[in-house]
């Protein structure tokens, strides 16, 4: 992914509110399931850890989780980070027009 793309998404994740939240159980096979379906229907989302999660930083969540869905991590602030898949079928983002 080159800067101007992760730019580009990182000023779409602006308006996202988090659709995922990361818990004191960590990144369970479940939340994962959850993760890539929202992934293959929106390609890019925002995750909230709490702050009871078994993670040292958010930073380390954001690796665990996209390194198990084959994501690409695009932006880590606070305790909340935002990830990118492309939909294997119909996707709605394109980066032709950079």
């Amino acid at each position: 992914m080159t800067t101007k793309q992760r730019a580009k998404l990182r000023a779409m994740c602006n308006t996202l509110e988090p659709v995922l939240h990361i818990g004191k159980d960590g990144i369970t096979d479940n939340l994962v399931k959850q993760c890539w379906d929202v992934l293959e229907a929106r390609e890019l989302i925002k995750v909230t850890v709490q702050r009871n999660a078994p993670y040292n930083s958010t930073r380390e969540a954001c690796d665990e989780l996209c390194e198990r869905v084959h994501a690409e991590p695009v932006q880590t602030i606070g305790n909340r980070f935002s990830i990118y898949r492309q939909a294997r079928e119909d996707s709605k983002i394109r980066f032709e027009d950079l």
